[in-house]
């Protein structure tokens, strides 16, 4: 596949980037180079290899999935202007 003057200037407007005129043949042929550096990636052989997400085999580090009740109201409203009874309170905003 290769790519032709006016789709360079097609390109260039659907990304909105002004191209001159005296650019478009160099444009050309770097777009040319990367799909032929593309093309060369269709001759590796990936029969059998797996997919992946990173260069190293990773797990996430997880934590248990444990239910709890929280226990800890009194930390989270401690730096609140206004709480009570471990809620905060809240000027009115609509009357």
């Amino acid at each position: 596949m290769s790519v032709d003057a006016t789709t360079v200037k097609r390109i260039g407007r659907l990304a909105r980037i002004r191209i001159e005129e005296d650019e478009v043949t160099g444009y050309q042929q770097e777009l040319n180079a990367i799909l032929g550096f593309v093309e060369q990636l269709n001759e590796v052989n990936v029969e059998g290899v797996e997919p992946m997400t990173s260069v190293t085999p990773m797990t996430l580090r997880r934590r248990e999935d444990i239910v709890t009740d929280g226990g800890y109201a009194e930390k989270i409203v401690k730096n609140a202007p206004l709480s009570e009874d471990n809620f905060f309170m809240v000027p009115k905003v609509v009357e």
